[in-house]
Protein backbone atom coordinates (compact mmCIF):
# COMPACT_ATOMS: atom_id res chain seq x y z
CA UNK A 1 0.00 0.00 0.00
CA UNK A 2 1.06 3.47 -1.10
CA UNK A 3 1.57 6.27 1.41
CA UNK A 4 -1.30 8.03 -0.42
CA UNK A 5 -3.74 4.94 -0.01
CA UNK A 6 -2.42 4.69 3.87
CA UNK A 7 -3.62 8.35 4.28
CA UNK A 8 -6.56 7.69 2.72
CA UNK A 9 -7.26 4.90 4.37
CA UNK A 10 -6.72 6.73 7.96
CA UNK A 11 -8.43 9.73 6.89
CA UNK A 12 -11.32 7.73 6.51
CA UNK A 13 -11.60 5.64 9.57
CA UNK A 14 -10.81 8.82 11.58
CA UNK A 15 -13.21 10.77 10.50
CA UNK A 16 -15.87 7.88 10.54
CA UNK A 17 -15.07 7.38 14.30
CA UNK A 18 -15.73 11.41 14.49
CA UNK A 19 -19.20 10.82 12.69
CA UNK A 20 -18.58 13.41 10.24
CA UNK A 21 -20.97 12.88 7.47
CA UNK A 22 -19.70 10.36 4.66
CA UNK A 23 -20.00 12.88 1.69
CA UNK A 24 -17.39 14.97 3.20
CA UNK A 25 -15.64 11.96 4.72
CA UNK A 26 -15.07 10.70 0.87
CA UNK A 27 -13.93 14.08 -0.02
CA UNK A 28 -11.40 15.11 2.70
CA UNK A 29 -9.65 11.39 2.93
CA UNK A 30 -8.99 11.85 -1.13
CA UNK A 31 -7.72 14.87 -0.85
CA UNK A 32 -5.75 13.86 1.76
CA UNK A 33 -4.18 11.61 -0.12
CA UNK A 34 -4.15 13.62 -3.50
CA UNK A 35 -1.88 16.02 -1.44
CA UNK A 36 0.10 13.25 -0.78
CA UNK A 37 0.90 12.43 -4.01
CA UNK A 38 2.10 15.64 -4.64
CA UNK A 39 -0.20 17.10 -6.95
CA UNK A 40 0.16 20.59 -7.33
CA UNK A 41 -3.27 21.32 -8.01
CA UNK A 42 -4.93 18.46 -6.14
CA UNK A 43 -8.37 20.72 -4.91
CA UNK A 44 -8.69 21.83 -8.34
CA UNK A 45 -8.31 18.09 -9.82
CA UNK A 46 -10.61 16.72 -7.40
CA UNK A 47 -13.54 19.55 -8.35
CA UNK A 48 -13.28 18.61 -11.14
CA UNK A 49 -13.77 14.92 -10.87
CA UNK A 50 -16.88 16.21 -8.59
CA UNK A 51 -18.35 17.61 -11.44
CA UNK A 52 -17.61 14.84 -13.92
CA UNK A 53 -19.14 12.38 -11.93
CA UNK A 54 -22.78 13.88 -11.29
CA UNK A 55 -22.15 15.16 -15.25
CA UNK A 56 -25.17 12.05 -16.46
CA UNK A 57 -28.07 12.45 -18.19
CA UNK A 58 -28.49 9.33 -17.21
CA UNK A 59 -28.51 10.30 -13.24
CA UNK A 60 -31.07 12.74 -13.60
CA UNK A 61 -33.85 10.00 -13.21
CA UNK A 62 -32.65 10.17 -9.32
CA UNK A 63 -34.67 13.29 -8.82
CA UNK A 64 -37.36 12.36 -10.56
CA UNK A 65 -37.35 9.44 -8.71
CA UNK A 66 -36.87 10.70 -5.81
CA UNK A 67 -39.84 13.53 -6.37
CA UNK A 68 -42.09 10.78 -7.40
CA UNK A 69 -41.82 8.57 -3.96
CA UNK A 70 -42.26 12.00 -2.14
CA UNK A 71 -45.60 12.39 -3.78
CA UNK A 72 -47.17 8.54 -3.50
CA UNK A 73 -46.12 8.95 -0.05
CA UNK A 74 -47.88 12.28 0.54
CA UNK A 75 -51.32 11.00 -1.21
CA UNK A 76 -53.23 8.11 -0.18
CA UNK A 77 -51.19 5.47 -1.97
CA UNK A 78 -49.88 3.66 1.43
CA UNK A 79 -52.88 3.45 2.88
CA UNK A 80 -54.50 1.93 -0.47
CA UNK A 81 -51.35 -0.25 -0.54
CA UNK A 82 -52.12 -1.32 3.15
CA UNK A 83 -55.34 -2.21 2.98
CA UNK A 84 -54.31 -4.59 -0.54
CA UNK A 85 -51.99 -6.35 1.38
CA UNK A 86 -54.55 -6.77 4.36
CA UNK A 87 -56.66 -8.57 2.73
CA UNK A 88 -53.94 -10.79 0.26
CA UNK A 89 -52.43 -11.86 3.55
CA UNK A 90 -53.62 -10.95 6.97
CA UNK A 91 -55.40 -14.03 7.57
CA UNK A 92 -52.28 -15.97 7.12
CA UNK A 93 -50.47 -16.57 11.00
CA UNK A 94 -48.48 -13.23 11.81
CA UNK A 95 -50.94 -11.50 9.34
CA UNK A 96 -50.41 -8.34 10.35
CA UNK A 97 -46.49 -8.56 10.42
CA UNK A 98 -47.48 -10.11 6.32
CA UNK A 99 -49.37 -6.62 5.81
CA UNK A 100 -46.02 -4.84 6.51
CA UNK A 101 -44.19 -6.73 4.79
CA UNK A 102 -46.00 -6.89 1.71
CA UNK A 103 -46.42 -3.30 2.16
CA UNK A 104 -43.17 -2.36 2.11
CA UNK A 105 -41.79 -4.25 -0.71
CA UNK A 106 -45.27 -2.86 -2.73
CA UNK A 107 -43.93 0.95 -1.44
CA UNK A 108 -40.53 0.46 -2.02
CA UNK A 109 -41.05 -0.66 -5.61
CA UNK A 110 -43.31 2.13 -5.90
CA UNK A 111 -41.19 4.82 -4.44
CA UNK A 112 -37.41 3.39 -5.23
CA UNK A 113 -36.24 4.58 -1.76
CA UNK A 114 -36.12 2.05 1.25
CA UNK A 115 -36.38 5.19 3.45
CA UNK A 116 -39.49 6.73 2.09
CA UNK A 117 -40.98 3.37 2.75
CA UNK A 118 -40.02 3.08 6.24
CA UNK A 119 -41.04 6.62 7.09
CA UNK A 120 -44.28 6.21 5.13
CA UNK A 121 -45.37 2.31 5.98
CA UNK A 122 -43.42 2.57 9.39
CA UNK A 123 -45.22 5.37 11.03
CA UNK A 124 -48.64 4.00 10.70
CA UNK A 125 -47.96 0.12 10.56
CA UNK A 126 -45.81 0.12 13.65
CA UNK A 127 -48.46 1.81 16.53
CA UNK A 128 -50.74 -0.52 14.76
CA UNK A 129 -48.56 -3.58 15.50
CA UNK A 130 -48.58 -2.76 18.80
CA UNK A 131 -52.17 -2.21 18.96
CA UNK A 132 -52.42 -5.82 18.00
CA UNK A 133 -49.66 -7.14 20.19
CA UNK A 134 -46.51 -7.30 18.54
CA UNK A 135 -43.62 -6.09 20.14
CA UNK A 136 -42.40 -2.66 18.80
CA UNK A 137 -38.93 -4.11 18.74
CA UNK A 138 -40.10 -6.64 16.62
CA UNK A 139 -42.31 -4.56 14.58
CA UNK A 140 -39.45 -2.10 13.43
CA UNK A 141 -37.64 -4.46 12.43
CA UNK A 142 -39.98 -6.19 10.01
CA UNK A 143 -40.66 -2.61 8.85
CA UNK A 144 -36.51 -1.91 8.23
CA UNK A 145 -35.94 -5.47 6.99
CA UNK A 146 -39.01 -5.50 4.00
CA UNK A 147 -38.37 -1.55 3.00
CA UNK A 148 -34.90 -2.82 1.97
CA UNK A 149 -36.54 -5.49 -1.00
CA UNK A 150 -38.00 -2.51 -2.74
CA UNK A 151 -33.83 -1.35 -3.80
CA UNK A 152 -34.04 -4.49 -5.69
CA UNK A 153 -37.90 -4.70 -6.93
CA UNK A 154 -37.81 -1.75 -9.67
CA UNK A 155 -37.87 0.78 -10.22
CA UNK A 156 -34.48 2.01 -7.76
CA UNK A 157 -32.13 4.86 -7.59
CA UNK A 158 -29.07 2.97 -6.43
CA UNK A 159 -29.76 0.26 -9.83
CA UNK A 160 -29.40 3.76 -12.34
CA UNK A 161 -26.04 4.73 -10.12
CA UNK A 162 -24.55 1.24 -10.72
CA UNK A 163 -25.39 1.51 -14.51
CA UNK A 164 -23.49 4.57 -14.62
CA UNK A 165 -20.41 3.29 -12.95
CA UNK A 166 -20.31 -0.17 -14.46
CA UNK A 167 -21.27 1.37 -18.03
CA UNK A 168 -22.66 -0.64 -20.78
CA UNK A 169 -24.87 -1.95 -18.24
CA UNK A 170 -28.56 -1.58 -19.38
CA UNK A 171 -30.64 -0.25 -16.75
CA UNK A 172 -33.84 -1.95 -18.27
CA UNK A 173 -31.75 -5.36 -17.93
CA UNK A 174 -31.24 -3.92 -13.99
CA UNK A 175 -34.92 -3.47 -13.01
CA UNK A 176 -36.01 -6.78 -14.71
CA UNK A 177 -32.99 -8.76 -13.16
CA UNK A 178 -34.39 -7.31 -9.64
CA UNK A 179 -37.90 -8.58 -9.79
CA UNK A 180 -37.31 -11.69 -8.45
CA UNK A 181 -34.25 -11.40 -6.45
CA UNK A 182 -36.31 -8.99 -4.54
CA UNK A 183 -39.57 -10.77 -4.03
CA UNK A 184 -36.96 -13.19 -2.98
CA UNK A 185 -35.77 -11.40 0.11
CA UNK A 186 -39.51 -10.68 0.69
CA UNK A 187 -40.28 -13.95 1.07
CA UNK A 188 -37.62 -14.95 3.59
CA UNK A 189 -38.57 -11.60 5.31
CA UNK A 190 -42.12 -12.95 4.98
CA UNK A 191 -41.19 -16.66 6.38
CA UNK A 192 -39.50 -15.38 9.61
CA UNK A 193 -42.91 -13.05 10.04
CA UNK A 194 -44.65 -16.51 9.67
CA UNK A 195 -42.94 -18.18 12.58
CA UNK A 196 -42.42 -15.09 14.88
CA UNK A 197 -44.98 -13.04 14.71
CA UNK A 198 -47.98 -15.77 14.88
CA UNK A 199 -46.70 -16.32 18.41
CA UNK A 200 -47.61 -12.61 19.71
CA UNK A 201 -49.87 -10.90 16.77
CA UNK A 202 -51.98 -13.66 16.11
CA UNK A 203 -54.16 -13.47 12.45
CA UNK A 204 -56.81 -10.91 11.11
CA UNK A 205 -59.61 -11.02 9.63
CA UNK A 206 -61.01 -13.30 6.88
CA UNK A 207 -61.59 -10.93 3.74
CA UNK A 208 -64.24 -11.46 1.27
CA UNK A 209 -64.22 -11.58 -2.54
CA UNK A 210 -65.22 -8.17 -2.73
CA UNK A 211 -62.97 -6.64 -0.27
CA UNK A 212 -60.35 -7.95 -1.99
CA UNK A 213 -61.21 -6.68 -5.45
CA UNK A 214 -62.32 -3.33 -3.85
CA UNK A 215 -59.05 -3.01 -2.25
CA UNK A 216 -57.18 -4.06 -5.86
CA UNK A 217 -58.94 -1.18 -7.77
CA UNK A 218 -58.07 1.57 -5.38
CA UNK A 219 -54.17 0.13 -4.72
CA UNK A 220 -54.02 -0.08 -8.96
CA UNK A 221 -53.33 3.00 -10.23
CA UNK A 222 -50.22 3.02 -8.11
CA UNK A 223 -49.12 -0.24 -9.28
CA UNK A 224 -49.73 0.74 -12.66
CA UNK A 225 -46.48 3.30 -12.23
CA UNK A 226 -44.26 0.80 -11.50
CA UNK A 227 -45.56 -1.39 -15.38
CA UNK A 228 -45.73 2.37 -16.94
CA UNK A 229 -42.28 3.43 -16.35
CA UNK A 230 -41.20 -0.37 -17.19
CA UNK A 231 -42.77 -0.74 -19.74
CA UNK A 232 -41.65 2.60 -21.24
CA UNK A 233 -38.21 1.95 -20.93
CA UNK A 234 -38.12 -1.73 -22.13
CA UNK A 235 -39.92 -0.87 -25.46
CA UNK A 236 -37.69 2.01 -26.32
CA UNK A 237 -40.16 4.53 -26.13
CA UNK A 238 -38.03 6.58 -23.84
CA UNK A 239 -35.10 6.16 -21.48
CA UNK A 240 -35.14 6.26 -17.88
CA UNK A 241 -34.61 9.36 -17.32
CA UNK A 242 -37.75 10.30 -19.09
CA UNK A 243 -39.40 7.63 -17.78
CA UNK A 244 -38.74 8.93 -14.59
CA UNK A 245 -39.97 12.49 -15.55
CA UNK A 246 -43.22 11.12 -17.00
CA UNK A 247 -43.35 9.50 -13.55
CA UNK A 248 -43.71 12.42 -11.57
CA UNK A 249 -46.15 13.65 -13.79
CA UNK A 250 -48.49 10.69 -13.38
CA UNK A 251 -48.19 10.65 -9.17
CA UNK A 252 -48.81 14.36 -9.32
CA UNK A 253 -52.10 13.58 -11.39
CA UNK A 254 -53.30 10.28 -8.70
CA UNK A 255 -52.09 13.38 -6.00
CA UNK A 256 -54.73 15.94 -7.00
CA UNK A 257 -57.36 12.82 -7.38
CA UNK A 258 -56.85 11.77 -4.18
CA UNK A 259 -57.32 15.28 -2.68
CA UNK A 260 -59.92 15.60 -5.23
CA UNK A 261 -62.21 12.77 -3.18
CA UNK A 262 -61.25 14.19 -0.20
CA UNK A 263 -62.64 17.36 -1.26
CA UNK A 264 -65.85 15.71 -2.47
CA UNK A 265 -66.38 14.25 0.60
CA UNK A 266 -67.08 17.66 2.32
CA UNK A 267 -70.11 17.53 -0.70
CA UNK A 268 -69.01 21.21 -2.40
CA UNK A 269 -69.31 21.16 -5.84
CA UNK A 270 -67.46 19.86 -8.49
CA UNK A 271 -66.01 23.05 -9.19
CA UNK A 272 -65.19 23.79 -5.60
CA UNK A 273 -63.89 20.48 -4.97
CA UNK A 274 -61.64 20.60 -8.37
CA UNK A 275 -60.65 23.88 -6.26
CA UNK A 276 -60.38 22.72 -3.05
CA UNK A 277 -57.94 19.97 -4.11
CA UNK A 278 -55.66 22.11 -6.28
CA UNK A 279 -55.12 24.61 -3.60
CA UNK A 280 -54.06 22.10 -0.84
CA UNK A 281 -52.09 20.47 -3.32
CA UNK A 282 -50.23 23.93 -5.21
CA UNK A 283 -50.49 26.32 -2.38
CA UNK A 284 -49.92 24.24 0.95
CA UNK A 285 -48.48 21.14 0.49
CA UNK A 286 -46.30 20.91 -2.69
CA UNK A 287 -43.26 23.57 -1.70
CA UNK A 288 -42.58 21.37 1.71
CA UNK A 289 -42.20 18.37 -0.62
CA UNK A 290 -39.91 19.99 -3.42
CA UNK A 291 -38.07 20.78 -0.23
CA UNK A 292 -37.44 17.60 0.87
CA UNK A 293 -37.24 15.89 -2.57
CA UNK A 294 -34.11 19.10 -2.86
CA UNK A 295 -32.44 18.00 0.14
CA UNK A 296 -32.51 14.55 -0.26
CA UNK A 297 -31.39 14.86 -4.30
CA UNK A 298 -28.40 16.60 -2.96
CA UNK A 299 -27.18 14.75 -0.49
CA UNK A 300 -27.29 11.74 -2.78
CA UNK A 301 -25.17 13.74 -5.96
CA UNK A 302 -22.68 15.46 -3.18
CA UNK A 303 -22.35 11.21 -1.85
CA UNK A 304 -22.02 10.31 -6.00
CA UNK A 305 -19.70 13.54 -6.50
CA UNK A 306 -16.63 12.76 -3.83
CA UNK A 307 -17.31 8.98 -4.86
CA UNK A 308 -16.43 9.75 -8.33
CA UNK A 309 -13.24 11.71 -7.00
CA UNK A 310 -12.39 8.61 -4.73
CA UNK A 311 -12.66 6.26 -7.55
CA UNK A 312 -10.96 8.38 -10.11
CA UNK A 313 -7.69 8.32 -6.80
CA UNK A 314 -8.25 4.36 -6.65
CA UNK A 315 -8.41 4.13 -10.36
CA UNK A 316 -4.95 6.34 -11.04
CA UNK A 317 -3.63 4.25 -7.94
CA UNK A 318 -4.38 0.74 -9.90
CA UNK A 319 -6.47 -0.33 -6.56
CA UNK A 320 -8.78 -2.37 -8.68
CA UNK A 321 -6.09 -4.21 -10.29
CA UNK A 322 -3.86 -4.76 -7.53
CA UNK A 323 -7.16 -5.99 -5.74
CA UNK A 324 -8.33 -8.34 -8.14
CA UNK A 325 -4.86 -9.60 -8.65
CA UNK A 326 -4.82 -10.54 -4.52
CA UNK A 327 -8.04 -12.02 -4.77
CA UNK A 328 -7.72 -14.11 -7.84
CA UNK A 329 -4.48 -15.47 -6.42
CA UNK A 330 -6.17 -16.89 -2.98
CA UNK A 331 -8.00 -19.47 -4.63
CA UNK A 332 -8.93 -20.93 -7.72
CA UNK A 333 -12.31 -21.98 -6.60
CA UNK A 334 -14.91 -19.57 -8.12
CA UNK A 335 -17.25 -20.39 -5.15
CA UNK A 336 -14.78 -19.84 -2.34
CA UNK A 337 -13.78 -16.31 -4.13
CA UNK A 338 -17.81 -15.25 -4.46
CA UNK A 339 -18.13 -16.17 -0.64
CA UNK A 340 -15.11 -13.66 0.28
CA UNK A 341 -16.65 -10.78 -2.36
CA UNK A 342 -20.08 -10.87 -0.32
CA UNK A 343 -18.13 -11.11 3.14
CA UNK A 344 -16.37 -7.88 2.07
CA UNK A 345 -19.60 -6.04 0.73
CA UNK A 346 -21.89 -7.59 4.11
CA UNK A 347 -18.59 -5.84 5.87
CA UNK A 348 -19.03 -2.37 3.85
CA UNK A 349 -22.44 -2.13 3.95
CA UNK A 350 -22.08 -2.02 8.01
CA UNK A 351 -19.49 0.91 7.61
CA UNK A 352 -20.60 2.57 4.09
CA UNK A 353 -23.92 3.92 2.79
CA UNK A 354 -25.02 2.30 -0.38
CA UNK A 355 -24.34 4.63 -2.78
CA UNK A 356 -20.60 5.76 -2.19
CA UNK A 357 -19.67 1.77 -1.64
CA UNK A 358 -21.46 1.23 -5.21
CA UNK A 359 -19.34 4.06 -6.43
CA UNK A 360 -16.56 3.01 -5.09
CA UNK A 361 -16.52 -1.12 -4.92
CA UNK A 362 -17.92 -1.63 -8.03
CA UNK A 363 -14.49 -0.51 -10.55
CA UNK A 364 -12.71 -2.79 -7.58
CA UNK A 365 -14.82 -5.90 -7.71
CA UNK A 366 -16.68 -6.16 -10.93
CA UNK A 367 -13.63 -6.94 -13.32
CA UNK A 368 -13.14 -9.96 -10.39
CA UNK A 369 -16.44 -10.75 -10.60
CA UNK A 370 -16.28 -11.37 -14.52
CA UNK A 371 -13.24 -12.92 -14.08
CA UNK A 372 -15.31 -15.52 -12.40
CA UNK A 373 -17.56 -15.71 -15.11
CA UNK A 374 -20.69 -13.62 -13.77
CA UNK A 375 -22.47 -11.21 -16.32
CA UNK A 376 -21.96 -7.55 -14.63
CA UNK A 377 -26.18 -7.45 -14.51
CA UNK A 378 -25.97 -10.35 -11.74
CA UNK A 379 -23.31 -8.84 -10.11
CA UNK A 380 -25.04 -5.38 -10.05
CA UNK A 381 -27.72 -7.55 -7.96
CA UNK A 382 -25.62 -9.28 -5.64
CA UNK A 383 -23.66 -5.91 -5.11
CA UNK A 384 -27.23 -4.37 -4.15
CA UNK A 385 -28.42 -7.07 -2.36
CA UNK A 386 -25.50 -7.27 0.10
CA UNK A 387 -25.94 -3.77 0.69
CA UNK A 388 -29.16 -3.28 1.31
CA UNK A 389 -27.95 -6.00 4.35
CA UNK A 390 -25.89 -3.21 4.75
CA UNK A 391 -28.34 -1.21 6.03
CA UNK A 392 -30.30 -2.74 8.55
CA UNK A 393 -27.15 -3.27 10.63
CA UNK A 394 -24.98 -0.79 12.75
CA UNK A 395 -23.14 1.25 13.03
CA UNK A 396 -24.22 3.08 10.04
CA UNK A 397 -27.41 1.78 9.32
CA UNK A 398 -29.54 3.61 7.71
CA UNK A 399 -32.82 1.99 7.43
CA UNK A 400 -32.16 0.86 11.06
CA UNK A 401 -31.37 4.19 12.47
CA UNK A 402 -34.84 5.70 10.57
CA UNK A 403 -36.97 2.78 11.90
CA UNK A 404 -35.60 2.94 15.59
CA UNK A 405 -36.91 6.74 14.99
CA UNK A 406 -40.05 6.38 13.97
CA UNK A 407 -40.77 3.32 16.23
CA UNK A 408 -39.11 5.69 19.43
CA UNK A 409 -36.91 2.73 20.30
CA UNK A 410 -32.93 1.84 21.16
CA UNK A 411 -30.71 0.48 18.11
CA UNK A 412 -30.00 -2.21 20.69
CA UNK A 413 -33.14 -3.43 21.43
CA UNK A 414 -34.06 -3.57 17.81
CA UNK A 415 -30.94 -4.84 16.27
CA UNK A 416 -31.73 -8.31 18.18
CA UNK A 417 -34.70 -8.39 16.90
CA UNK A 418 -32.95 -8.24 13.25
CA UNK A 419 -30.91 -11.19 13.89
CA UNK A 420 -33.63 -13.85 12.30
CA UNK A 421 -34.26 -11.50 9.47
CA UNK A 422 -30.48 -10.66 9.02
CA UNK A 423 -30.00 -14.84 8.67
CA UNK A 424 -33.09 -14.87 6.61
CA UNK A 425 -31.87 -12.17 4.57
CA UNK A 426 -28.12 -13.65 3.72
CA UNK A 427 -29.69 -17.18 3.03
CA UNK A 428 -31.78 -15.14 0.26
CA UNK A 429 -28.61 -13.80 -0.76
CA UNK A 430 -26.52 -16.89 -0.91
CA UNK A 431 -29.41 -18.19 -3.51
CA UNK A 432 -28.90 -14.93 -5.51
CA UNK A 433 -25.42 -15.39 -5.78
CA UNK A 434 -25.25 -18.75 -6.73
CA UNK A 435 -28.44 -19.16 -8.89
CA UNK A 436 -27.80 -16.41 -11.51
CA UNK A 437 -30.77 -17.33 -13.12
CA UNK A 438 -32.82 -15.65 -10.85
CA UNK A 439 -31.31 -12.33 -11.94
CA UNK A 440 -30.48 -12.96 -15.45
CA UNK A 441 -33.91 -15.25 -16.42
CA UNK A 442 -36.30 -12.34 -16.75
CA UNK A 443 -34.23 -10.02 -18.46
CA UNK A 444 -33.01 -12.58 -20.98
CA UNK A 445 -36.69 -13.67 -21.84
CA UNK A 446 -37.40 -9.93 -22.28
CA UNK A 447 -34.37 -9.74 -24.88
CA UNK A 448 -32.89 -7.03 -22.25
CA UNK A 449 -29.60 -9.09 -22.39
Amino acid sequence: MTSAMAILVVLFVTLIAMRVPIAFVLGLACLGAAVALGHPDAALTIASDMANGVDSFALLAIPFFIIAGEIMGAGGMARRLVNLAAVLVGRLPGGLALVNTVTCMLFGALSGSAAAAISSIGAFMIPEMERKGYRTDFSIAVTTASATTGLLIPPSNIMIVYAVVASNVSVAALFLAGVFPGVLIGLCIGFVCVLLGGKSGGRGDASSLRQLLRAAVQAFPGILLVVFVLGAIMTGVCTATEAAALAVAYAMLLWIADRFVEARQEKPSLARAGALALDRVFRRELTPLLLRSARTTAIVLLLIATSRAISVLLAAEQVPQQVSAALLGLSENPFLLLLLINLTLIVVGTVMDMTPAVLIFTPILLPVSIELGLDPVHFGIILIANLSIGLCTPPVGTCLFLGCSVGNRSIADVSRSMLPFYVAMALALLLITFFPALSTWLPTWMGQM
